[in-house]
């Protein structure tokens, strides 16, 4: 059984990955067919596009009644996205850190941490409201990216998602395929992980909260993690700190945002208020430290190091706890 439950979370993982893949393509070509600019699709269209994996399985969570893993998903791919991807790909290649990290990356991250901190804390379930509330300030969010970066005439720096410009070439027909099979990937994959991540946390006798912020979360973070480390061996430019920031908010505003107005989200387990949450906060919480002590703008490989320790910590105390 538990062979069986761990092939199928593996194979969900899978198909989250090239159902991701097949949606950015698609949707980024889509964005050039409708004449948006570069900016506006790295900023929106990306962000969106590789959010969908875990927005998709906190839907399906959702709606299949294990709230658990909804919440658990998002809060502990925000931990790993800074402990482990950050951490692992500092301690290969040292990342500098620029101004909007201080000016606007950072202080809209703490923002909507603390927000869902509050909105878990005033109640037992993410209502609709409350997540329409959440959408709406990731709008102004996104305004206000466009906005900077049409007064200052070039790219927030470390906020805007790459954009491939050879998508803009891909044919009608092309664009419909690659959205029918990232989406067929996306809801089939999530389908088989949320399926193989209950039975596995029934079969090992935890919760679903535990599974779904340890497995499934390091799972929804393996691809941006091999891609950082494989630049960083490169020495190319490795992670953007900025992207990682921004796709934390996405986390939290755009998956836990929409999938509480399509379905409220119930708080089933008290230890994602009164220890997952706190975990997530300090991360966050920490940048700021490690961006200014005890050298400025740079985490170094020390610093890496002792997110990675962090980041470990956190996963024994869960399984322990």
């Amino acid at each position: 059984m538990g062979i069986t439950n761990i092939f199928l979370i593996f194979l969900g993982l899978t198909l989250l990955v090239i159902g991701g893949e097949f949606l950015v393509r698609s949707s980024v070509a889509l964005s050039f067919k409708l004449k948006l600019s570069k900016m506006v699709i790295g900023l929106t269209v990306v962000s969106f596009a590789t959010s969908a994996p875990e927005l998709i399985v906190s839907l399906n969570a959702a709606l299949d009644g294990f709230s658990d893993i909804s919440l658990g998903n998002v809060i502990g791919s925000n931990i790993a996205n800074i402990g482990l991807v950050l951490g692992a790909t500092a301690v290969i290649s040292p990342l500098v850190i620029d101004k909007e990290f201080y000016r606007l990356n950072w202080p809209v991250l703490i923002f909507f941490s603390i927000a869902l901190f509050v909105l878990l804390k005033s109640g037992n379930e993410l209502t609709q409201v409350e997540g329409f509330g959440l959408l709406l300030l990731l709008v102004a969010y996104l305004c206000l990216l466009v906005y900077n970066t049409r007064k200052s005439h070039k790219a927030v720096e470390g906020t805007v998602h790459e954009v491939d410009e050879t998508l803009s070439r891909v044919s009608n027909f092309k664009i419909i395929v690659w959205l029918l099979l990232g989406g067929f990937a996306l809801w089939g994959g999530s389908k088989w992980l949320v399926e193989g991540a209950v039975d596995l946390a029934t079969s090992l006798g935890v919760s679903e909260r535990v599974i779904a912020v340890t497995m499934i979360a390091v799972g929804t973070s393996v691809p941006e993690l091999a891609a950082s480390i494989i630049a960083a061996l490169k020495k190319e430019k490795a992670l953007s700190l900025g992207n990682l920031i921004g796709s934390n908010i996405f986390n939290i505003a755009c998956v836990l945002g929409l999938t509480s107005v399509i379905h409220p989200i119930e708080i089933k387990s008290h230890e994602v208020v009164s220890v997952d949450i706190y975990w997530m906060l300090a991360f966050a919480g920490s940048l700021i430290l490690f961006a200014l002590f005890p050298k400025r703008n740079e985490i170094g490989r020390t610093k890496g190091l002792m997110m990675v320790v962090a980041y470990a910590t956190f996963l024994s105390m869960t399984f322990i706890g």
